[in-house]
């Protein structure tokens, strides 16, 4: 037996053993379905059940795995269960330090016409309206951008029976997450947080937040003299005095950047005694970039203001999330018509990003196997900080060498896989 096919079971075992954790709840035929869905994606890098089916390599016709794959996708909304689990696991993972991005998002379907629940959705690459579904993914990171912990993600349509509305949907999500995080960690949310009553809901259950405001709102400023001014001209009454220089990556290479930015006191017309620290930044673009939050902040203090920059920024990275599993595993190509199915397709691939991000990290016995895993990728320039790519890559060569899919793996798991502990010398 050579190293790669040690390496293979170590990595089916590992499949088994979180898939059965996340379908706890489940029944047999939906704890199949996890467990097939899992394997599968990752072996074939897509989520198109005919590839899927393939890498199952069932001895079977193809159009039989695919037909009980298409079947048990359609039949239960899965989505909860699979969040809970997800959340469950990843709860003590957060701590004060970290940033919880919640970030809506979209799922782009241009040419569907008979998929469930098709909906309107803003295409914000190009700037246009297009068709899909809406997608919202919670995942936390810490400031030094090397740990990212995928919480939540679900897909949903504004056509559906039980849409409660934009704002009323990250509310739910947010409530969610809590319940698991508690009031650990800074949320933080792009323009769509400029919402008084997401603003109200982060009051109201003590979260600490930065979200950034839209250009269009007023604010009053100032705790002695409490003017109105709109944010857009706001940086007119403040001064800006501190300084950065970064680096951001934009269209494949570094580029350096020049900041300036300050601070002040804020209330929104709504809760005119309720006052916020609103950090304005300039060199991002042609308008500053304007952040308001709740936490306590020093406005002379450098440090403290930069560190709700940072804040932001990190947001920035948790987008990463959404670039992965979109293009790791060529999400957006799904081709199932139910709307169910393509929820449950969603968290599916959810679940696999925290697989690949936190699950086979857990241990040093698992940390082996992850780095001959990132050899396999076969990356010229090293694995960057944000490693899933590497992880997708490698899986895929590891696994395409595969006599046998999952089925009918037999492993040292047995029954109660829940327990089951990875030996680092097996027999």
């Amino acid at each position: 037996m050579d190293a790669n096919s040690v390496l293979m079971n170590r990595f089916k075992m590992q499949c088994n053993k979180f898939s059965g954790t996340i379908s706890k709840n489940l029944g047999k035929v939906k704890k199949r379905l996890v467990k097939e869905m899992i394997y599968g994606i990752q072996a074939s890098k897509d989520v198109k059940l005919s590839n899927i089916s393939r890498a199952l390599m069932e001895p079977i016709p193809l159009i039989k795995p695919e037909d009980r794959l298409s079947r048990n996708l359609s039949d239960e909304d899965i989505t909860c269960t699979i969040n809970y689990h997800i959340m469950r696991l990843a709860d003590d993972k957060i701590d004060d330090t970290m940033v919880i991005a919640i970030d809506p998002g979209d799922m782009m379907k241009p040419y569907a016409k008979a998929m469930e629940n098709l909906c309107n959705i803003y295409d914000g690459s190009k700037h246009v309206q297009a068709r899909g579904y809406h997608l919202c993914q919670v995942t936390a990171a810490n400031l030094a951008h090397d740990r990212i912990v995928p919480l939540y993600c679900e897909a949903y349509s504004t056509e559906s029976v039980d849409y409660p509305g934009s704002t009323e949907k990250l509310i739910e999500i947010i409530k969610k997450v809590k319940a698991f995080t508690g009031i650990k960690g800074t949320w933080a949310i792009d323009r769509q947080g400029d919402d008084i009553d997401l603003i109200r809901c982060f009051n109201d259950e003590s979260l600490q937040f930065v979200t950034r405001l839209k250009m269009n709102r007023h604010l009053h400023y100032g705790k002695n003299t409490a003017r109105q001014v709109k944010v857009e001209r706001i940086d007119r009454h403040v001064e800006l005095r501190h300084k950065a220089h970064i680096y951001v990556a934009k269209d494949g290479k570094e580029e350096f950047i020049h900041l300036t930015y300050g601070a002040v006191t804020v209330a929104l017309p709504e809760y005119p005694d309720i006052w916020y620290t609103l950090v304005i930044v300039k060199g991002f673009g042609q308008q500053p970039m304007l952040l308001l939050t709740n936490k306590q902040v020093n406005i002379n203090n450098n440090k403290q203001l930069w560190q709700i920059i940072e804040i932001y920024l990190t947001r920035w990275k948790c987008d990463e999330c959404y670039r992965y599993i979109k293009q790791s595993y060529n999400m957006e190509d799904f081709r199932v018509l139910g709307y169910t199915s393509i929820r449950n397709i969603t968290v599916l691939v959810h679940a696999i990003a925290y697989f690949t991000s936190i699950y086979l990290g857990i241990s040093i016995k698992l940390k082996i196997m992850v780095q001959k895993i990132f050899i396999l990728s076969k990356r010229f320039f090293g694995v960057p900080s944000f490693y899933n790519y590497a992880m997708a890559d490698g899986i895929f060569e590891l696994l395409r060498h595969s006599k046998q899919g999952i089925i009918g793996f037999k492993s040292k798991i047995g029954p109660n896989h829940e327990l089951f502990q990875l030996s680092l010398f097996p027999d």
